[in-house]
């Protein structure tokens, strides 16, 4: 039966994704197979999910372990892998409390629900209403799909969820409108993937923080793309000199296997109680042994120094090839979460670098995202240059 179905028109499959035109079979580090044996360099990393690149040993082989000892249990026992996780992201955070779920989007739901519970508890009966920013992503469920502030992602789902107030990235006059009277938290991306590959201003950034802090408004950060090394360090936050109350992640902190978190403050943290939230398959002991042994390899193998190094590589490169190429119109990110804005539009750019085995995303029609493994060595990153040269080159011509 199985090798009768059709990944085509005639799939059974959802017509959910625009699909490139390969299939990916095989993985392993910064490359992948497709079903014809032919290899490329994946530098979208699953969207920023194989942050060790594809099947890393380390992890491997503890999912290995965990597979003949216990896949699943409850939640309303204790499962020890969960307690390591939720101990070693604390212990190289800011934050108290940790909750585990399966996705972003579930996670950036939780934080909303936690905004909303703390609110109450705090007896704020009044603020009901969560700020987020244009251009922002948060997710495709029905409340983080409210919560992104792109239009074209609400398209056809209207009415959207109600408690959502859209504001202006990295604008000073959007400041003097986060305190309405009935605002509980501001949710914020400070890299914002999907929207563009725009970074937030270190001091906008800080002067938000402060105000947060003086009102008494839940800062929360959505680091599903940003998070467990992508930037150069474990949080994106910690470049930016402040304090978030809670962040969200998912993407890279299972090496590829699904998991998502919700980290958060003590103030915060305590509002959620027992029978206030809940997931069935979060944190599970797969799942967190996935995370744990992800973060583990990520502390232990000094890779944050190693995103720096060729972070710096990769930049240097890239704004050699602005000089010779004005196409490139601006080039921004940070870490190996970068984006090259494009004068033509980035899909050509894509396909291009998809006929000479190299796998890079958009972020908008705009923009080509560069989304390595955190692992990824210099010899790849020329790898990915030298072809994206030859494409530029051609695209000039």
């Amino acid at each position: 039966m199985l090798n009768t179905i059709k990944t085509d028109e005639h799939s059974p499959v959802m017509n959910t994704y625009g699909r490139f035109p390969i299939t990916l079979v095989k993985g392993k580090g910064s490359y992948v197979w497709d079903d014809k044996g032919k290899k490329y360099l994946d530098y979208t990393s699953g969207i920023a999910t194989c942050s060790l690149g594809h099947v890393p040993d380390k992890v491997q082989a503890a999912l290995e372990e965990q597979l003949h000892t216990l896949w699943h249990c409850s939640n309303l026992y204790h499962i020890p892998i969960q307690e390591k996780l939720a101990n070693i992201l604390a212990e190289n955070s800011i934050f108290d409390g940790a909750f585990f779920c399966n996705s972003g989007a579930e996670a950036n739901e939780a934080a909303i629900k936690l905004a909303k519970k703390y609110a109450k508890g705090q007896g704020n009966e009044e603020r009901t209403e969560i700020v987020t920013f244009k251009r922002s992503f948060h997710g495709r469920t029905g409340t983080t799909l409210a919560a992104t502030a792109q239009e074209k992602i609400h398209q056809g789902f209207t009415p959207v969820t109600s408690g959502f107030r859209y504001l202006s990235f990295n604008d000073e006059a959007a400041l003097e409108q986060i305190d309405n009277g009935k605002t509980t938290a501001v949710l914020l991306e400070l890299v914002q993937g999907e929207g563009g590959v725009n970074v937030a201003k270190v001091d906008w950034v800080k002067k938000l923080a402060a105000l947060c802090k003086e009102k008494d408004i839940l800062l929360m950060l959505d680091e599903v793309q940003t998070g467990i090394g992508r930037t150069g360090s474990l949080f994106a936050y910690e470049q930016f000199d402040f304090e978030p109350d809670v962040i969200t992640l998912a993407k890279g902190l299972g090496g590829g296997f699904p998991i998502g978190a919700l980290l958060a403050k003590e103030k915060a943290a305590a509002a959620f109680t027992p029978g206030t939230h809940g997931s069935t398959f979060g944190g599970n002991p797969l799942a967190s042994t996935a995370g744990y042994a992800t973060v583990n390899a990520i502390l232990e193998g000094n890779i944050l120094e190693h995103v720096k190094k060729v972070e710096h590589f990769i930049l240097n490169k890239l704004y050699d090839l602005q000089q010779e190429y004005p196409v490139i119109e601006e080039i921004k990110g940070i870490g190996l979460l970068l984006g090259l804005e494009m004068k033509n539009g980035a899909a050509e750019y894509i396909t291009a670098l998809r006929e000479r085995d190299v796998l890079v995303l958009s972020a908008g029609e705009k923009v080509l995202r560069i989304l390595p493994p955190l692992t990824t060595s210099e010899k790849e990153a020329a790898e990915f240059i030298a072809a994206f040269q030859e494409v530029l080159e051609e695209k000039k011509n």
